[in-house]
């Protein structure tokens, strides 16, 4: 998904959306890590493209 797609999809949920979006990311993030550190993760870049992902997140949510 592009950014700019997110970002418009990330607007038109609500606060609790937000959060559980928020949420589900993070657990995904946490578990990534895991994996990249036992050597186990193929797609590297997928990290920091969640990071983002949170970041849109958290300041879709400061917006409101």
């Amino acid at each position: 998904m592009k950014a700019k797609e997110l970002r418009r999809k990330l607007r038109e949920m609500t606060d609790e959306e937000l959060v559980a979006k928020e949420l589900d990311l993070r657990e995904d993030y946490f578990k990534m890590k895991l994996q990249h550190a036992v050597g186990q993760l193929e797609n590297t870049g997928r990290i920091s493209q969640i990071r983002k992902d949170i970041a849109r997140v958290v300041t879709v949510r400061n917006e409101k």
